[in-house]
């Protein structure tokens, strides 16, 4: 009987740690087939059956339950002994893949895949922007090994860290303040005249904003809703209404079409943002990265040094 090896492990970890066997196979870079022939020579090799097959979701049984965690501590120590044999402090493999919202990949992002490709050169990186919802959902599929998102997750099977805030200005173009009285500049009242610019019903924005419209007492107002923040700078910019962007490039005055910044009687909350990783998943990759985040995440980037 042949002992078992690491691709093998590798590929029993993945299995009972994504959502199904097909995202397994995709993060492992393989066939359905090939990963579940894996799966079956490391029953084999160990006499005992690791997934209960019956049904439309292969389940972990008893015996799979109980060896995941020796899996996991297989591929750690594979994962250290490459290390301490190629002398590198901090020389992580493998692949990497990291979920984050648009107003990341305009601010730090850039600079933590520079990081990352400077520490870890043998490490495949592979970044996700999208909304949170999405996100979360993939994280919590195994699709995704970490996710930084606005608020922290509701759900069981996943953790979160706080690890950063962004701050908002309300802005609009100059034109669109041509000609009204101070007290018609206040963002209130001008929301009673022109649409709200903003991102749509579902992103990390929306409750602040929910929060901001409740506390002037506004119920309704016309919306005018896109899915990227670039795009809702370039409609306030070309004067089409009022909105918020991000403090660190709301305000340039070298920008074609400038802004200003709004009256407002009530600031917004800032959008406090966390870390997330799927429950149990310790491995040294996912505590490597966490550290890497903490060190980068930034939401103040003005938006000149993108």
């Amino acid at each position: 009987m042949m002992p078992p090896t690491l691709k093998q492990i590798e590929a029993f970890y993945r299995a009972a740690t994504c959502a199904n066997f097909a995202t397994a196979a995709q993060r492992l870079h393989l066939s359905l087939s090939s990963l579940s022939k894996r799966i079956s020579e490391l029953e084999t090799a160990l006499g005992v059956q690791l997934f209960d097959r019956r049904g439309n979701r292969a389940t972990l049984t008893h015996e799979g339950q109980r060896l995941l965690p020796v899996a996991l501590g297989a591929l750690d120590a594979a994962q250290a002994l490459q290390q301490a044999a190629s002398n590198q402090e901090a020389g992580l493999s493998g692949s990497f893949e990291l979920g984050v919202g648009e107003l990341s990949a305009l601010s730090w992002l850039p600079a933590f895949a520079a990081q990352v490709r400077a520490r870890h050169p043998a490490l495949q990186l592979a970044l996700d922007v999208d909304m949170g919802a999405p996100l979360e959902q993939r994280l919590a599929a195994g699709k995704l090994d970490l996710a930084v998102i606005a608020g922290r997750s509701s759900r069981s099977d996943i953790l979160s860290q706080p690890i950063g805030r962004a701050d908002f200005e309300w802005v609009a173009a100059p034109g669109l303040l041509a000609g009204r009285r101070p007290r018609q500049r206040d963002v209130a009242a001008l929301l009673q005249e022109v649409p709200l610019i903003t991102l749509p019903a579902g992103a990390g924005t929306t409750r602040i904003l929910d929060d901001w419209l409740m506390g002037q007492h506004i119920q309704h107002v016309t919306r005018l809703s896109c899915n990227n923040w670039t795009a809702v700078a370039g409609m306030l910019r070309r004067g089409l209404g009022v909105g918020f962007l991000p403090s660190g490039w709301a305000l340039h005055s070298e920008d074609t079409y400038p802004l200003v910044r709004l009256e407002h009687r009530q600031p917004l909350t800032p959008l406090l943002y966390s870390v997330q990783w799927r429950r149990g998943d310790e491995r040294p990759l996912i505590l490597a990265m966490q550290d890497m985040l903490a060190a980068c995440v930034d939401f103040s980037s003005p938006r000149e040094q993108l």
